[in-house]
């Protein structure tokens, strides 16, 4: 559960991220058109959601990097708003712009985490909030956004521009 560290801002998220539902392990279709394509200050990404039997793919063309955090709806939730501080249980897939490694993944796992957003770093926070649950997005974020000192235990060095898609499955107040 190394992101459930990482993702924290203060490594407290550990402790309190719960499995709850299952996300699929199965390795997309191959050949398929991205969901979203970004070209990036450096480099560029493609990111494919998930299905309801498949986890995304997050193909990077290295380095990339942004100088703003962007936030890239996949699929639209028709569930309730996600609020600002709610506790949202997602399937995530996490991806290093420098060298487009898998530094965590619930869907390697296949098991949902439950992450109270107050206490996850900003991208994480910008890339859920205000999204309906059911909603399927994408982010590049800035190191700033992210882990502006690195997260060793992750492979993420200072400066590193984080990618995730995120599965929306629930979220409570």
């Amino acid at each position: 559960m190394a992101c459930a560290t990482s993702l924290a801002a203060c490594g407290s998220v550990a402790e309190t991220a719960t499995a709850a539902s299952a996300c699929p392990t199965a390795a997309p279709d191959s050949g398929g058109t991205p969901d979203w394509t970004l070209p990036g200050s450096t480099g560029s990404v493609a990111v494919t959601g998930s299905t309801e039997t498949t986890a995304p793919s997050i193909t990077v063309e290295a380095p990339f990097s942004v100088t703003e955090t962007q936030v890239h709806t996949l699929q639209a939730g028709d569930g309730p708003v996600v609020a600002d501080t709610a506790t949202a249980s997602v399937c995530y897939m996490g991806v290093n712009g420098r060298d487009g490694s898998v530094f965590d993944s619930s869907y390697d796992r296949g098991a949902s985490v439950d992450f109270p957003l107050d206490g996850v770093v900003p991208g994480f926070q910008k890339a859920i909030a205000g999204q309906n649950v059911g909603s399927t997005v994408a982010v590049a974020m800035t190191s700033a956004d992210g882990y502006p000192d690195g997260q060793p235990a992750a492979g993420i060095l200072p400066g590193d521009t984080l990618v995730f898609e995120i599965k929306i499955l629930g979220a409570s107040s």
